[in-house]
């Protein structure tokens, strides 16, 4: 899941010029007059984040070590599917069962499927069914030479947390891990070979569900036209009935540079996470009894309690898409805000994203078939009904760090949550109403 650990990645990544962004339309915190949306040039490589959770699986060789890993990132964590009330729907039946979701990593884990597996006999659940692809080419090995080795381990943790998370709300589903062998870093490296695999999996008809725990900030592309290049892969996917999710960021209302420590001094924003083929997914966290009843209401994930701030913005590089023109007035932007609703990313909101691709599945079976591009209905239909659609309002906190003014929830739609997070026994029947 996305770390507040840094961790360099050899051999990817080079400098390149950045251009200045559209202004935003909100008060924020702005780049100094005159200057460009460039970070100052420093000899680092590219980075990617990492969280505590993911970046604890270095090392981990054997399954027995990687089920260990897993059991110790998992023990701190509630029972989602009971916080949000997909046991209700399993009760009835919709478990995911004929369904598919995807999470998209750079190199993978060879063996998730057997750690799943392990993990799930030693806690009493159902196996998951779990395929392994590589649509961009042969994944190297984690010590394979040019790999680094720690940054590619780490992959392997963010993989099996996707999978878990996936498993956790829809235990009939089936998840394939589509594994790329380069690492996404940041800027244009390794996100052409993600969209390869999004092509692969759409015109082989394979998933319902894509899930992507990744993000670059927009800056740290040559220019904010030039990351619409990598549009026509999510294009293709949407039109072909396939629903794709993406996590908002862990670095607050700012990101990480293309090169060297450090985030901007002033607001910015994470792709795919600012794309509007997406549906984005910000971080709450949870607070529940021993028995999984919330003994408080959810707020952001902050600075002060897990040492990172979720994602939370406004695009310079997309317009405000036409099914947010009904919450102009909050953003007061002409641009895209991100993230479009929560659930708990105490790991990270790359902990979120699968989560939400999990309450997808149990809508995808309900739905008797793919549900499509969901943000339409989601801003149009259900969140304007709040509790009645399923909507839970987030309400406190604010995603404020590195000295970055960031942005508060407040009632109803707020940049900060998008609507909020759900309660996917009223979400997912709603959504399926919603679709037709």
């Amino acid at each position: 899941m996305t770390f507040r650990v840094r961790s360099a990645v050899r051999g990817f990544g080079r400098p390149i010029t950045l251009l200045a962004g559209a202004a935003l339309a909100v008060t924020a915190v702005a780049a100094p007059a005159g200057a460009a949306t460039a970070a100052p040039a420093k000899p680092a490589p590219s980075l990617h984040h990492f969280s505590a959770a993911a970046r604890s699986f270095i090392g981990a060789t054997t399954v027995a070590e990687r089920v260990a890993k897993l059991d110790a990132a998992m023990s701190s964590l509630p029972k989602e599917s009971i916080a949000y009330n997909a046991t209700k729907l399993w009760n009835q039946g919709i478990t995911g069962a004929g369904t598919t979701v995807t999470t998209l990593v750079s190199f993978g884990d060879d063996q998730v499927k057997q750690v799943r597996d392990e993990y799930s006999q030693s806690h009493g659940l159902p196996p998951a069914n779990v395929e392994v692809l590589q649509p961009s080419g042969a994944v190297p090995a984690c010590t394979d030479p040019g790999v680094d080795t720690a940054t590619c381990q780490a992959w392997g943790g963010e993989t099996d947390l996707d999978v878990t998370m996936m498993h956790a709300m829809a235990p009939g589903a089936k998840i394939i891990v589509a594994a790329t062998p380069v690492a996404e870093t940041q800027g244009f490296t390794g996100l052409p070979e993600m969209m390869n695999a999004v092509d692969y999996l759409t015109k082989h008809k394979l998933t319902d569900v894509i899930s992507m725990s990744f993000g670059t900030t927009e800056e740290n592309f040559p220019s904010f036209a030039s990351i619409k290049t990598l549009d026509p892969a999510l294009e293709r996917a949407s039109k072909a009935g396939i629903t794709m999710v993406a996590s908002s960021g862990d670095d607050g209302p700012t990101g990480g540079y293309l090169q060297g420590p450090g985030n901007y001094p002033y607001r910015v924003a994470s792709w795919p996470a600012s794309d509007p083929n997406v549906t984005t997914l910000g971080g709450t966290q949870l607070h529940l009894d021993a028995n999984g009843v919330r003994t408080k209401p959810d707020d952001l994930v902050n600075v002060a309690d897990n040492g990172f701030g979720e994602g939370a913005g406004l695009s310079k590089a997309y317009a405000r898409p036409s099914w947010q023109n009904g919450v102009k007035k909050i953003t007061g932007s002409s641009m895209r805000s991100l993230p479009d609703i929560s659930m708990e990313g105490v790991h990270g909101t790359s902990q979120s994203a699968p989560l939400f691709a999990g309450v997808l599945a149990l809508a995808v079976q309900a739905n008797h078939g793919k549900l499509g591009q969901i943000n339409p209905a989601l801003y149009t239909k259900l969140g304007p009904k709040g509790a009645k659609a399923g909507i839970v309002d987030v309400v406190t906190g604010d995603n404020s760090q590195d000295g970055v003014e960031g942005f508060t929830a407040a009632p109803g739609f707020d940049i900060a949550s998008g609507w909020g997070t759900v309660d996917a026994s009223v979400f997912v029947p709603s959504l399926v109403k919603a679709l037709h």
